[in-house]
């Protein structure tokens, strides 16, 4: 434990600075059992959530293009983004919050990267180039009928399943009806949508088929995040040296006065970012658990007690202390809950129809008669039911009124935009001051549904 030159490089890096290619061995076991039955029920959510609809409306859509995002069912425009920022600023809190309790605990379990790669294509991989030692003499030997036929068979299933992830992840941002149209349509029409797929498929299939582990480790600045968030009391992945220390080579029948650790390297064997979890705590380490299940198999083999690498924190295993919420963990909680029911408030309360009230630019009022003044004004509305809604704009509260120029009520189509012009006439004896503030309330069959605000232009007092 006392060396440490190991955090000077990284596994998948050689002194020259060239690429060390993994060759992790399979993994099997409990753990990793656990994490296929999550990975079946994250495919399962992945592939199906963009083609789930409500009332003719997608569960979940991020149109970036169109300023549309629809999260399970309820629909958000860029007026509504002061909402997406206090969700970020929660989301980044939570993963501050997770991160000093249970480590990388996201990255190992639910992180897409890693479902993907280790659930999918690394199992297509074993399937078709063998085990670790298989790959290896495969990647060693000439380009032979076999290998060609085995490296090809590879490469082109990765490629197809980085299409089909293409297709799907652009179904989340333009929707599931707009890419069967893209798929369906004459290729002319949808030149750009179709380029859109092919530049999604060749970033997945450059990030499973030669990227992989170096996501996390160099691209991902996640795992660099541990080292301000991690203390001795966070829950992750670590090596029980107390109780493994000195290690030691097993030898049947032979009384051992040294620690369990047997020195198998079977823990190495199976990363798949290339790093002997010994050591202590790593960056490049994403808590995938493969470390565990080998170290149990082989603890079980020799017939010692399970556990020598398992879920424990730095005081769990030099203290024996149990895992508990620190009051540092306690506050971020706190402060975490207080966000969520600010935005669970402003979700509660978010009106139906929103939008902007200006007044003509460049333009001063205009007198009406000898009594009055005017001032034109735009508005532009966003309906966010599944609804087309006539909306009537009313003065509240003041002694003018307000003309609409053209249709007395402005028509928004469901999931729409509408706008329009009026005029707002005052009574000379009603203002003040150079410029009033003015309350106007939008009415949907004569009930009050949102309100905003704009101001009124008059002479100089």
């Amino acid at each position: 434990m006392s060396n440490s030159t190991f955090r000077d490089s990284i596994a998948t890096v050689d002194k020259q600075g060239k690429r060390n290619w993994i060759f992790a061995q399979r993994p099997k076991g409990r753990w990793y059992n656990l994490r296929s039955f999550v990975s079946l029920f994250y495919f399962s959510v992945f592939f199906s959530l963009p083609f789930i609809s409500i009332n003719g409306r997608p569960l979940f859509l991020l149109n970036i293009t169109e300023g549309k995002f629809i999260l399970f069912g309820a629909i958000f425009w860029p007026q509504d983004f002061f909402i997406f920022g206090l969700a970020m600023v929660a989301f980044i809190l939570f993963i501050v919050l997770f991160t000093m309790a249970f480590g990388r605990l996201f990255c190992g379990w639910m992180c897409p990267q890693t479902i993907f790669m280790e659930m999918l294509f690394r199992r297509i991989e074993y399937w078709i180039e063998g085990d670790a030692a298989a790959q290896r003499v495969l990647a060693k030997q000439p380009w032979n009928t076999d290998k060609i036929i085995r490296k090809t068979s590879k490469h082109l299933i990765f490629y197809a399943l980085s299409f089909l992830i293409a297709n799907i992840f652009l179904a989340y941002i333009i929707g599931a009806k707009a890419l069967q149209q893209i798929i369906t349509d004459p290729l002319s029409r949808h030149t750009g949508g179709f380029i859109a797929i092919l530049i999604f498929s060749g970033v997945f299939y450059g990030v499973f088929a030669f990227l992989r582990e170096q996501v996390c480790t160099i691209v991902c600045p996640y795992g660099r995040l541990q080292g301000v968030l991690l203390d001795k009391n966070s829950l992750l992945v670590a090596y029980d040296y107390q109780r493994g220390e000195p290690r030691g080579r097993f030898r049947k029948d032979e009384s051992r006065a040294l620690g369990d650790c047997i020195d198998c390297a079977q823990c190495v064997k199976v990363c798949p970012t290339g790093i002997d979890i010994r050591n202590g705590t790593q960056l490049e380490c994403t808590n995938c658990t493969a470390c565990i299940d080998a170290c149990d198999r082989m603890m079980e083999k020799t017939g010692r007690p399970k556990g020598l690498i398992r879920y424990a924190s730095e005081n769990g295993i030099a203290k024996k202390e149990p895992f508990h919420f620190t009051t540092r963990l306690k506050i971020y909680a706190g402060i975490l809950t207080l966000l969520l029911g600010i935005i669970t408030f402003m979700l509660m309360s978010r009106k139906p129809v929103s939008g902007t009230v200006m007044r003509t630019a460049g333009m001063l009022y205009q007198e009406r008669g000898t009594d009055s003044l005017t001032n034109l004004y735009r508005i532009k509305l966003i309906n966010k039911t599944t609804t087309p809604i006539p909306l009537v704009l009313k003065l509240e509260d003041e002694a003018g009124k307000i003309e609409m120029v053209g249709h007395p009520a402005i028509t928004v189509k469901a999931e729409g935009q509408g706008e329009g012009a009026f005029f707002i006439v005052m009574p000379r004896n009603a203002l003040h001051n150079r410029k009033s503030a003015l309350q106007i309330g939008i009415y949907q069959d004569n009930k009050r549904i949102a309100g905003m605000r704009t101001t009124f232009l008059g002479p100089v007092q």
